[in-house]
């Protein structure tokens, strides 16, 4: 049976999951998270108690978390390109860098998007006040590590990148990269080229409605 993918192309995190098996070009089945898809709903409820997707179905396996997917399908189901790398510094560096932009970058954006889908007279309005202060500052550290580099951790494309991707993608949506920032604009814009992720955002444009800070058409 092949390995069957519970998530929603427009979630940033199924997206990183994506990204991985498209990489290696692992056969897999979408199983897609929308209310109309009531089987497929009713599976993921019982495999991911939490409710959170992506959620990776192997040969009665369940593996949650779309960083624990990444890392299984290096182990289970590698391919020629090497997510995470064989030397154990290198795999260091790529599992700091993954947890960088999963932390700082795209948890620290979604206050603004969960405080858009409050009815409006329950919104906070300083949310973005302490979300830019702390995307600023992340932001910052991220264009000085990018200077003279191509991926985020080590010489070629790997974990720390598939997770980078999508934070950057939808943090540039929501409180947009300054063009001073020119190392970390040009490491999203090397990310969208890839054709990995170009797939993965392409998967999600007719979604783009859901987005309730409103998308931009730059991407």
């Amino acid at each position: 049976m092949k390995l069957q993918l519970f998530g929603h192309p427009f979630s940033s995190y199924t997206q990183k999951a994506l990204i991985a098996l498209y990489e290696n070009a692992v056969d897999f089945d979408f199983r897609l998270i929308e209310p109309q898809e009531e089987a497929n709903c009713r599976e993921f409820a019982a495999l991911a108690p939490m409710g959170k997707f992506p959620v990776l179905l192997d040969r009665g396996r369940t593996i949650i978390e779309s960083t624990g997917i990444i890392e299984y399908l290096a182990i289970h189901h590698p391919g020629p390109v090497a997510l995470i790398p064989a030397d154990p510094d290198a795999a260091l560096d790529a599992r700091i860098f993954d947890r960088v932009f999963d932390n700082y970058i795209m948890d620290a954006m979604q206050p603004l998007v969960n405080n858009m889908l409050r009815p409006t007279e329950h919104r906070d309005p300083h949310i973005a006040t302490y979300v830019h202060r702390a995307l600023d500052r992340a932001y910052a550290w991220l264009d000085t590590h990018m200077a003279g580099r191509e991926w985020a951790a080590g010489d070629s494309f790997g974990l720390a990148d598939c997770a980078a991707a999508p934070s950057l993608f939808y943090a540039d949506w929501a409180y947009e990269i300054p063009a001073s920032h020119v190392h970390l604009k040009a490491y999203r814009a090397r990310l969208l080229a890839r054709p990995s992720f170009a797939r993965a955002v392409d998967g999600g444009r007719p979604y783009h409605h859901y987005f309730p800070l409103g998308a931009p058409t730059r991407d």
